[in-house]
């Protein structure tokens, strides 16, 4: 406020009154002894004279030292500052909350208050009721000061902005239950298509209705029952606004799960809702006309777009109609074909058969050669040849032993009956010595000729251990017999339910019964 004013402007230029009956006076001091006071009686005395003389003032300043609210006790304290002096200040919470601006070092205040004089630090200060931006008004500022936090922060940012739904199926409202900018809302938007309308009644002026919008909006966007959210309000001056220029609703926009628009006041009415809103609509009825298209036009341009579709889908039907007749007309009768395919098929069918059956004729007469060449190879066999090798052998051995030792026994004979029809003695003893030689040369071959044989009989008897059943169980096979003894050579021989035996490698047999049977395969 520039001048003075009828609440009184500090003029430094004026001096204080000479007070009567207290510790000052004017002029010259008084002739007598000296009065002594104390701290805090002298401190006192300047409290109620600075406090009676200045009950109510307004200064202009510029605010310094200011580092918010100290404590937990919510009170601002700072400095008021001009080219010449200085003046410390303090704004009470209960008066702090009442401010619609951020405080900060810089900016040029008027504060209206009382002056104070803090006895404990002998400090006069101002005890600030109230503050005004000096210039722009309060709402002003605190206007610009949020828009700029908020668009440093990308609330204002375009990229964040969301599409509104082309129809939507539900609108969610924000506003006053009673107030004209419902009406027309509604009024508007059923004129032009009858969508559903959910309410959240919320004051949008006055205290508390801030957190009324900002709560509506909330409810609103996490019930899932609505796929666009409007706030709004008539017009009005910039306090009656002033409910959808607070944080808390911009910040309850920004975040909102689905669309939000903004359709407050009248056209040349800003918001901080505005610019954080994915939509602004000038009014109430614009912001109707903007999510509503009118039901008859879209059921024309719907008509219209059905009826050039149809004349479409008719038009691609009868040229894919002649494209289709004129490939037919170009391929050959498919009967014919068919039965030529057939006759192909016939023939095929005979040569298969014919293969097939020379080729069965031919695996047949081999499986029969197979068959006795295994009969003749079959371990069993080849173990009988075996065994009446064996047995010859050890027979002809025998003999030749027992004709070896006859005719031993013929010569000794002879020499003997030569002995006694000549009986003389040297030829006698002659004779024994050459008969113990005999003997000897006899006895030598024998066991010769016995080694040999022992030994062939080995070599047979390795040979048929061999090619013996028992070696090839012993390596982990088993020998299948069915009844009577007969040995198993193929699944054919056993049907199923045939009792078979086992032989196994320890000898030992086992009694099982067919329950499947596979033939072998070519």
């Amino acid at each position: 406020m520039a001048g003075s004013s009828a609440e009184g402007m500090i003029d430094s230029r004026r001096k204080l009154p000479q007070a009567q009956g207290n510790l000052f006076s004017g002029g010259r001091p008084r002739a007598g002894p000296e009065r002594i006071v104390s701290v805090s009686e002298l401190t006192g005395e300047l409290k109620g004279l600075i406090e009676g003389r200045f009950p109510r003032v307004s200064v202009r300043g510029e605010v310094s030292n200011f580092h918010g609210a100290w404590g937990a006790s919510g009170h601002l304290y700072f400095t008021l500052k001009d080219d010449g002096a200085c003046l410390a200040a303090v704004l009470f919470a209960s008066d702090a909350s009442r401010l619609k601006f951020a405080l900060e070092d810089g900016l040029a205040v008027i504060a209206r208050g009382r002056v104070s004089l803090y006895p404990r630090r002998g400090q006069h200060q101002l005890i600030c009721e109230s503050l005004e931006p000096e210039g722009a008004g309060a709402l002003a500022l605190a206007f610009e000061q949020l828009k700029q936090k908020l668009a440093q922060e990308g609330l204002f940012n375009p990229a964040r902005k969301r599409k509104l739904p082309y129809l939507p199926r539900c609108i969610g409202v924000v506003t006053s239950a009673s107030g004209a900018a419902l009406q027309d809302f509604v009024r508007v938007l059923h004129e032009r298509f009858p969508i559903p309308v959910l309410l959240a009644p919320a004051r949008v002026q006055g205290e508390g209705a801030a957190a009324e919008i900002a709560e509506g909006v909330q409810r609103l966007g996490a019930s899932g029952l609505v796929d666009v959210v409007v706030v709004t309000r008539g017009g009005g001056s910039i306090e009656d606004l002033w409910a959808f220029n607070e944080e808390q609703v911009a910040r309850a926009i920004a975040a909102c799960p689905v669309p939000v628009v903004s359709a407050v006041g009248h056209e040349v009415d800003f918001t901080i809702s505005d610019f954080v809103a994915d939509w602004r609509c000038a009014t109430p009825t614009d912001a109707a006309k903007t999510l509503a298209p009118v039901r008859d036009e879209l059921l024309r341009a719907l008509d219209k777009h059905r009826r050039h579709l149809r004349e479409l889908a008719l038009r691609q039907v009868s040229l894919r109609r002649e494209r289709l007749q004129h490939r037919a007309a170009r391929l050959p009768d498919p009967r014919r074909a068919v039965a030529h395919q057939r006759l192909a098929l016939d023939e095929c069918a005979d040569r298969c058969r014919d293969a097939l059956l020379t080729g069965t004729g031919a695996r047949r007469a081999r499986l029969r050669a197979l068959e006795e060449q295994l009969a003749r190879e079959h371990p069993r066999a080849r173990l009988l040849r075996l065994t009446r090798s064996v047995t010859g052998l050890e027979q002809g051995l025998r003999e030749a032993m027992a004709q070896g030792l006859g005719g031993g026994r013929e010569r000794f004979n002879g020499l003997q009956r030569r002995l006694f029809s000549r009986q003389p003695s040297g030829a006698i003893a002659q004779q024994r010595q050459r008969l113990a030689a005999l003997r000897e040369r006899a006895d030598k071959a024998t066991v010769r000729r016995a080694g040999e044989e022992r030994v062939r009989l080995s070599r047979a008897a390795a040979a048929l251990q061999s090619l013996s059943p028992l070696a090839v169980l012993a390596r982990g096979y088993s020998i299948a017999f069915v009844e009577g003894g007969h040995v198993l050579k193929s699944a054919g021989e056993a049907p199923v339910g045939t009792r078979i035996s086992l032989l196994l490698p320890d000898r030992s047999e086992l009694e099982a019964e067919v329950k499947k049977g596979r033939p072998r395969r070519e």
